[in-house]
Formats: C-alpha cells, sequence, structure tokens
C-alpha cells in the first residue's frame, strides 16, 4: 500500500524524528512511504483561535496536495481531529460546493497513525522492542475528537521488553490546547501541574502519547524539573527494534 505522510507542520519544524519514526515503522510493515513535499499547516491554529475564513487557503491547498492519495497517515490526533471534525465547516465558511464535495471526498482517507494500524490494518503487533517503564498519556484530541479508545495502548502492549505502567487520571487534559496554553497560563500550569503528579506516581522512565503538541508540554516541564522522565512520541517506540 502506498501512504502519503502527513507529519503536520508541528512534527517537521521541531519533532522531524517522530516522521523519520513513521517511515520507518510504515516500511517496516511492507508500505511504500511518500511525503508530499507541497504541504504546509491543516489550519487548526487558525481555526482553533477563531480565524476562520483565514484557514480557507489552507484547507484548499491540503485537499490539492492530498488528492491524489488513497491512505493519508499522520502522528497527530490533533491535526487529524481538524480534518476530519472541522474541515467541512470550514468549506461551508467558504461557500465553495466544490471544495466541500472535494473535502467529503478525502476526509475518510485520513488516519492518525495508532487508529490506521489499530482498525484500518487490523495490526497490533508490528515488531516492535523498547526494554523501558512507560506510561502513556491520552490527548483530548485523540480521546474526544478522534475517539481512539485503546488502540495506542494495545500497539504499546504488544511491545517487546516493555513495562507498561497505567497513568493515574489519565484522561485529564495536561494543560497544552494550544493557543490555551498561552492565552490562560495560570490555568494551564496547574494543569500541567496535576498531570506531572501522575507522570511521576507511575516512577515511568518515559511519558508517551500520540501528540508531540502535549508532550511539548509535558516534557518541558519534566525536563525544567530534573525530573528523569523523557516525553517520547508512541510512533519511536513503536519503530524501536533494538
Amino acid at each position: 500500500m502506498q501512504i502519503a505522510l502527513f507529519i503536520t507542520c508541528f512534527n517537521d519544524t521541531i519533532f522531524p524524528q517522530t516522521g523519520r519514526a513513521m517511515v520507518q515503522l510504515l516500511e517496516r510493515l511492507g508500505h511504500r512511504v511518500e511525503f508530499p513535499t507541497a504541504q504546509t499547516c491543516c489550519g487548526q491554529i487558525h481555526f482553533n483561535t477563531g480565524y476562520q475564513r483565514e484557514a480557507i487557503p489552507l484547507v484548499r491547498h491540503f485537499v490539492a496536495t492530498f488528492a491524489r492519495y488513497q491512505v493519508i497517515v499522520a502522528p497527530s490526533a490533533s491535526c487529524v481531529g481538524m480534518v476530519r471534525e472541522f474541515y467541512a465547516r470550514v468549506a461551508e465558511v467558504s461557500g465553495d460546493r466544490r471544495l466541500a464535495a472535494d473535502v467529503a471526498a478525502l476526509v475518510p482517507r485520513v488516519f492518525e497513525l495508532s487508529e490506521f494500524l489499530v482498525h484500518k490494518l487490523g495490526v497490533e503487533d508490528v515488531g516492535a522492542y523498547y526494554p523501558h517503564r512507560v506510561t502513556y498519556h491520552p490527548t483530548c484530541h485523540s480521546l474526544r475528537v478522534l475517539h481512539l479508545g485503546d488502540a495506542p495502548l494495545r500497539l504499546l502492549r504488544k511491545v517487546r521488553g516493555i513495562d507498561l505502567v497505567e497513568l493515574p487520571n489519565a484522561e485529564q487534559c495536561c494543560g497544552f490546547g494550544g493557543t490555551f496554553a498561552v492565552k490562560n497560563a495560570d490555568t494551564s500550569m496547574a494543569m500541567l501541574g496535576d498531570k506531572l503528579r501522575c507522570v511521576l506516581d507511575t516512577r515511568a522512565e518515559v511519558c508517551a502519547a500520540a501528540d508531540n503538541s502535549c508532550l511539548m508540554h509535558i516534557g518541558g516541564a519534566l525536563h525544567r524539573q530534573r525530573a528523569g522522565v523523557r516525553a517520547i512520541h508512541l510512533a519511536e517506540i513503536l519503530a524501536a527494534t533494538e
């Protein structure tokens, strides 16, 4: 199967290792991966901040860039959630029926990584080996927008060598929320403090998640506290073999 990698601007600019891990993982599973170099921001930042009309050109560009691909996979529940849940709204705001039709045709072909592996391919054991104590934070978009359920955990449970420990109060938000963390910094930090206590209570070496945006928020605080816990994207664990 040929897969288009929707890497998202966040991963492309700050966490390129996640994209490389995705390619390594998907190729190991026998798929051909292509990276459409014309891709840009999906428009989530604009849309979530109230600039819906400003997101229209980005939605048009996304549709044009990925239209020829049958499967589009991303390492971000947040950005996939934008495409799946809100592109139709942007198309409606645009008043362009053709864009609305193109969005409707594209949306069913866009997947978050764990969703694609577990629900589309029916794969749980990807041949990974990761001998570390890991806890998993289910991000808000993965839970409440994409409804991934336990797909990421099903993948992690099949990783050889892993010591997977349950995160207390896992479904509570970490406090990032994109611009929420900037506009409501005090509330965001209070929420982050609660999340850190739960992470540290697990005595895990690694905190994993399906969104590097949340991991940046959590990982930054862990680093500042010198907690000795790393924040690592799910894809990087699944790509590891030694």
